[in-house]
Order: C-alpha cells, then sequence, then structure tokens
C-alpha cells in the first residue's frame, strides 16, 4: 500500500509569504523555503519583521482570501486522487490553509499552528514535530505504507529522499543542479505520468 504525499505552497498554491510581500510592498518577505533551509530561522525572521511593520494574522488572511490555486492544481489532485491516497504535507499553518483547502476540494492536509495574540499579533509558531515532513513520511512508512513524495524546496528534500520514490516540482535551478539524482517536472501532466507510472510499485519513470 502506498501514499503519495504532496507539498503545498508552490506545488498547488502560490507563495504565501510572496503574495503578502507583493500585497503589503514589503518585499523582504519574498524569502521562502526555495532560499532559507532553516525553516525555524526564516519563521522567526519573518515575525520579526510583521512586528516591525505592526501587521498580523488579519492582514495576511486578507491577501489569502484572493489567492487561488495554480492554474490545474485541483484537477491533477482530482485525478491523483482516483488512483492514490493523497496527504498534503506543509509547513504552511491552519490559519492560513484553510480557505486554500476549500478551493482544492478539501484533500487531508498536515501542517502547523501559529500562535496568535488577542490583537492578531502572530506571536509565534507550533510545529507539530522536528523535520515534520520527514518525520510524516517515516511515520507513514512504519505502519505498513510506502510513501511517493513530491515538493518544490529544500524543506521537501527529506521525504523526496526518504520515499520509494521522489520528484521535485517546479523547483529551483539551484536545488535541481545539487540534487541532480531527483527527477525533476514542470508540469501537472509529466508528474502525474510519472506518479500514475511509480505506482503501485514505486520505481524512477524518467
Amino acid at each position: 500500500m502506498y501514499i503519495t504525499c504532496l507539498d503545498v505552497e508552490g506545488v498547488l498554491v502560490p507563495e504565501i509569504w510572496i503574495a503578502f510581500a507583493e500585497a503589503s510592498g514589503i518585499p523582504e518577505l519574498k524569502k521562502t523555503t526555495r532560499d532559507e533551509p532553516d525553516y525555524d530561522k526564516l519563521m522567526n525572521w519573518r515575525l520579526g519583521i510583521l512586528r516591525e511593520h505592526g501587521l498580523g494574522l488579519k492582514e495576511i488572511q486578507e491577501t489569502i482570501a484572493k489567492i487561488d490555486p495554480l492554474p490545474g492544481a485541483k484537477e491533477f489532485l482530482d485525478e491523483l486522487r482516483t488512483f492514490s491516497q493523497v496527504i498534503l504535507i506543509s509547513d504552511t499553518f491552519t490559519q492560513f490553509a484553510t480557505p486554500l483547502m476549500e478551493k482544492l476540494g478539501w484533500p487531508t492536509l498536515f501542517c502547523n499552528s501559529l500562535e496568535v495574540a488577542e490583537n492578531g499579533e502572530i506571536t509565534g509558531f507550533k510545529m507539530r514535530t522536528e523535520q515534520s515532513k520527514l518525520s510524516t513520511v517515516k511515520a507513514l512508512q512504519s505502519i505498513g505504507f510506502e510513501t511517493i513524495a513530491s515538493g518544490d524546496s529544500y524543506n521537501d528534500l527529506g521525504m523526496i529522499q526518504a520515499s520509494s520514490a521522489g520528484f521535485l516540482f517546479r523547483s529551483t535551478e539551484k536545488i535541481k543542479a545539487d540534487y541532480p539524482e531527483i527527477p525533476a517536472y514542470e508540469s501537472y501532466d509529466e508528474l502525474l505520468t510519472c506518479l500514475l507510472y511509480t505506482s503501485p510499485s514505486p520505481r524512477d519513470c524518467s
């Protein structure tokens, strides 16, 4: 038995922090896990910038409400779910992801949570577990599942490398160059074909 594990931002929906950086006019917030592999360091840096500008959860959620899934993402996910169990594994937060999951048809999502003060200030964040993506695929494997994984960023590499098959999707040129052994795809059709070919006996379909 196998489960397909997918990243969310950059794979199925636009990067939330990039969208908010553009909406707020704060270009520093465009930095993502494609640029900074240490997620705790990245998030603490983001929260510092929000405090400097007096911005909180409400302002970010207003931006998220205007975000739609990437073109073709819902159709890709719908088709994938016809032949594979799917779990979305993201380092985003419940307070960010809920409206996007509605637009994607409520797939199963494992993510984290924000700590928010009564005035809406984001005071911190709580991760489900250390190395949450890698920990999740290892937990699934420990109860008898094979995993197939795909993502675009540094924080996806652990689950990709630990899975029976793993793929980069719309990743950066640097990540693709640093990890040439991981097949990389740019279109949903390519990735869907590969996932279909790979299951139920995962192997490299490149």
